[in-house]
């Protein structure tokens, strides 16, 4: 068929249309090849080779973690994890059931988990679960071919050789929060990484962590790994030496199973801590591969606070140990002499108010040693008002009381001591006489800790030096060569008199060796042990409200239970700190601890000069 003219004009006409919309098709083409090649060549580039080249993470093992003998408390086991990298799932679906049905995993969450990364880089894994058991890694070794984007890791887990011995001074282990990965930047902390939470793991966190490792693997189109290109080995962690003891940490720990409270021991010469223990304890191993929610759960309902350590967190009334810092405050400060007596008859008016003693009919005619060996309230209610709360609290604050230790450990509460300017800022109050007497036998607003409780009996046995707290001997490295090394530390020299230091420390010897001594549950045949108990009062009963037997009273409701005591007394080995939380009575409750912790100690020491040396001193009398 031939074309008329009309139509070859008309063909004529549209050319020009033609040609532009072609030209604009080629234009585009050009534009976007330009765009792809040139100005995003380089990401693409990046994608494809990351789409066929992975890098993959080693994490490093920890550093071990030894006690003072250089025993394993703390170590690493292998365990495998399970990772997704969304980039090379099709049927995001289809997967995430799959896993999720084998892992026991709530779909919805671990769906979430996968598509909601906010800070994560392209190609890199997505950690579903770690430590899985060996059924759970063997049925996905078997389907791994129909699961697309899964990661199967071996990688070291933490392992608490002991469970929960020492669990609150070894800390435990959590994955890390974007908070944390924004102040960690610099340590290259990826998403997922376990850091340490509390404790000794957290606070020496530079030095157990490694540096981590990893290798250049070739991916097939669905991420499978089909050869290694290049590795670089991990670095593991710097191993940890503790200065506590084992045998004597296990000895507390047990001493203080089934009840709630605290202990500390420590060699008095240097401040070094040999045993320090919490109760009740909790499970780090429960955190080492990421706690279970109900497992966190019933930590944080459980009463009295097991993540909580008493040791260095919780503070108490003092109760009658206190009476040893009113007993020094008196004597430097001259208002008493050790020779004069004090009639106790059991009570003590000050105006209108009654202070008790809790000896009904009292002690009589008592001199300082007398009043320290029995524990006289109505004593001290007398010595404290001659004082003056601000004097009081000076010599409190000697002993360390009122201000943390600075021991290595994280989040330590300070204790609180009183004085008429505190409670006027805090509470627009002036302080009052009746507080003042109430505050000399240890009770009121005062506040203590169970290290500093032992921080201060320290004091007394060693002769006058306050000690930083020490938990640490030194760092070493994987083949034990020692990197850092921690000598004892020295806060300062307290201003008390030598005169002073043995007319207390022969007193607290009659705490536990006089007949008429309250601590005489602590006594230790032919070893010489200096002491005192306290019983710190919870909430105030009235004379119609007294009850004869603990048991009768609630649990929350009981006093809490002191002793303070060192042994021997010529270069001491031990100073120990016991607090049995709504124990009742410091003499029955916690005495007999600390003896068993003290005799542990001395078993393991060689003691027969200290002991000799001891009983052949020349001895302050009684007054």
């Amino acid at each position: 068929m031939k074309l008329s003219s009309n139509h070859i004009d008309q063909l004529r006409s549209r050319y020009p249309y033609v040609l532009i919309v072609l030209s604009v098709f080629f234009i585009f083409i050009l534009s976007r090849l330009w765009y792809l090649q040139i100005i995003r060549g380089e990401e693409f580039s990046r994608l494809a080779q990351n789409n066929r080249i992975r890098i993959r993470r080693v994490p490093a093992s920890r550093g071990m973690i030894f006690d003072r003998n250089k025993k394993i408390l703390v170590d690493n086991r292998p365990s495998f994890q399970v990772s997704l990298i969304p980039e090379d799932i099709d049927d995001v679906d289809q997967v995430v059931s799959r896993i999720g049905s084998v892992l026991n995993l709530e779909e919805e969450g671990l769906k979430s988990r996968v598509t909601h990364q906010n800070h994560r880089r392209p190609f890199y894994p997505v950690l579903i679960k770690k430590d899985i058991p060996r059924r759970e890694l063997a049925i996905f070794e078997t389907h791994k071919m129909d699961l697309p984007g899964m990661v199967i890791d071996a990688v070291p887990r933490r392992s608490y050789n002991y469970g929960s011995l020492a669990s609150h001074l070894l800390g435990y282990l959590g994955e890390i929060d974007e908070s944390e990965l924004k102040k960690m930047r610099s340590h290259e902390y990826p998403l997922g990484a376990f850091i340490g939470k509390d404790g000794i793991e957290k606070r020496w966190e530079a030095f157990l962590r490694g540096v981590d490792g990893g290798r250049q693997v070739e991916v097939d189109s669905v991420g499978r790994e089909i050869g290694i290109l290049s590795s670089v080995s991990p670095r593991p962690g710097q191993n940890v030496v503790l200065t506590i003891d084992l045998e004597i940490q296990k000895t507390m720990e047990e001493l203080l199973d089934g009840k709630i409270g605290a202990a500390v021991a420590m060699d008095p010469l240097s401040g070094r801590i040999l045993a320090m223990a919490s109760s009740p304890p909790f499970n780090p191993d429960l955190f080492a591969s990421g706690i279970r929610q109900e497992d966190w759960l019933n930590l944080l309902n459980t009463p009295f606070h097991p993540l909580q350590n008493k040791a260095i967190q919780g503070q108490y009334p003092p109760g009658s140990v206190f009476k040893i810092i009113t007993a020094f405050a008196a004597l430097e400060e001259e208002v008493i002499t050790p020779q004069e007596t004090l009639h106790c008859p059991g009570v003590y008016r000050l105006g209108t108010k009654t202070y008790r003693d809790w000896k009904k009919g009292g002690h009589g005619i008592v001199d300082l040693r007398r009043a320290l060996v029995e524990s006289c309230d109505v004593y001290f209610y007398q010595v404290a008002l001659r004082l003056g709360m601000d004097r009081i609290a000076q010599y409190a604050r000697e002993f360390g009381f009122g201000e943390a230790t600075s021991i290595e450990l994280g989040d330590e509460k300070p204790g609180l001591i009183p004085t008429a300017d505190w409670k006027m800022e805090r509470y627009g109050e002036p302080w009052y006489e009746g507080e003042t007497i109430v505050s000399g036998i240890g009770q009121g607003a005062i506040l203590v800790t169970p290290i500093q409780m032992a921080n201060m009996i320290s004091v007394i046995a060693n002769g006058g030096t306050l000690h930083i707290p020490q938990v640490v001997l030194r760092v070493e490295d994987v083949s034990g060569k020692a990197i850092d090394e921690y000598p004892a530390r020295e806060m300062k020299r307290v201003s008390v008199s030598e005169k002073n230091l043995e007319l207390i420390k022969e007193a607290l010897r009659g705490v536990v060796d006089d007949p008429r001594g309250t601590g005489k549950a602590a006594r230790i045949p032919g070893v010489p042990v200096f002491g005192k108990t306290g019983t710190a009062q919870v909430v105030k009963l009235t004379h119609s409200e007294e009850i004869e037997k603990d048991e009768e009273i609630p649990l929350q409701y009981r006093d809490h239970a002191w002793f303070v005591a060192f042994a021997p007394e010529k270069e001491p080995a031990i100073a120990v700190a016991v607090l049995i939380q709504h124990g009742g009575h410091g003499a029955t409750a916690a005495a007999p601890v600390a003896r068993k912790i003290i005799e542990m100690t001395l078993q393991k020491t060689d003691l027969s000069p200290r002991i000799m040396a001891s009983e052949g001193k020349n001895r302050v009398q009684s007054y």
